[in-house]
């Protein structure tokens, strides 16, 4: 097996489970825990066996559970960790959604297929006018969205970093487009939440071809990658204010908000809608650019000929 089909972080359930119990563990120091502390020290952070204890679990347990054999743990004991390791809400998901996959892996795995996006669901996309909307799967693919998406992130759907049919993904734009730096104001941040991101999806379904050979190339390909994905941090959902530099309309200063979008049983997609202050000088530069979006999509021939119904991250 080579590195593109197990690429770093993502050796599997087991593997995941004692890098990402290692990474907690060492972050937290005796003090923090309450535990004694003396200078004589080897390691970083805790100690198995002071982990094992604030667990209430017996070190050979602790132990072996971090070398990855969580075969028959139950819930209550992955609490205990997740209490000790004093894991947020997002790490104690990511933690059961290892474990869940660890007890699956001796099976075959089905293939995951892309999701065709239904047309309500870009019905509803194309209704959203004033902010830019679009929808994300797991592994950071854009796979929809408005006029305004198209427009707000014209570097993105124009950048190289696309795939044949013109969808952009944001972990490969990011990470791999120099031009990233300068479109996210805020770059270290959206990079951090980025591999979280794509950590958190590799805890739902670590046999994820596609995205393991996603994470394989980010590997290969950036040194900023690597570094955040070694840090293991874990984001289930990104909510917050994003800083762009747009190349027509200049600084934007927006909101953005994830709201699950269940498409199919498997796969993991997010509406994901940028909107801007109102009375805000982002606000008009926004209905700038929505404006622009609307005179090129009633210039462009639909599939009818109505010039508007062609969803524009499938446009090329």
């Amino acid at each position: 097996m080579n590195g593109m089909d197990q690429p770093p972080g993502t050796r599997g359930a087991r593997g995941e489970i004692r890098d990402f119990l290692a990474s907690r563990r060492a972050k937290i120091t005796p003090a923090q825990a309450g535990l004694p502390t003396s200078a004589r020290r080897r390691v970083p952070g805790l100690r198995r066996e002071e982990v094992a204890v604030l667990a209430g679990v017996s070190t050979e347990w602790y132990t072996r559970l971090e070398k990855g054999h969580i075969g028959g743990v139950s819930e209550d004991v992955l609490d205990a960790v997740a209490r000790a390791l004093r894991l947020d809400d997002d790490e104690r998901t990511y933690l059961f959604d290892l474990a869940r996959s660890s007890r699956q892996e001796s099976r075959t795995p089905p293939r995951r297929r892309d999701v065709e996006v239904p047309p309500r669901a870009q019905w509803l996309l194309d209704s959203i006018t004033t902010s830019s909307a679009f929808v994300r799967n797991g592994r950071t693919d854009i796979v929809a969205g408005n006029a305004l998406a198209r427009a707000l992130f014209a570097p993105m759907f124009g950048s190289a970093t696309t795939d044949g049919r013109g969808r952009p993904n944001l972990a490969r734009y990011i990470f791999l487009d120099p031009g990233a730096s300068d479109f996210f104001v805020d770059w270290d941040a959206a990079a951090i939440a980025t591999a979280a991101l794509l950590r958190a999806e590799v805890g739902r379904d670590p046999r994820d071809r596609a995205l393991r050979e996603l994470v394989g190339e980010l590997s290969t390909l950036s040194p900023e990658f690597r570094g955040r994905w070694a840090a293991h941090d874990v984001l289930m959902r990104h909510d917050g204010v994003k800083r762009l530099q747009h190349p027509d309309v200049g600084r934007l200063e927006l909101t953005f908000q994830s709201l699950d979008l269940p498409l199919s049983g498997r796969a993991v997609h997010d509406l994901v809608v940028y909107t801007a202050e109102p009375g805000t000088a982002s606000e008009d530069r926004l209905k700038l650019l929505a404006s622009w979006a609307a005179t090129r999509r009633a210039e462009t021939p639909g599939p009818g000929g109505d010039g508007g119904s062609v969803s524009p991250c499938y446009r090329t």
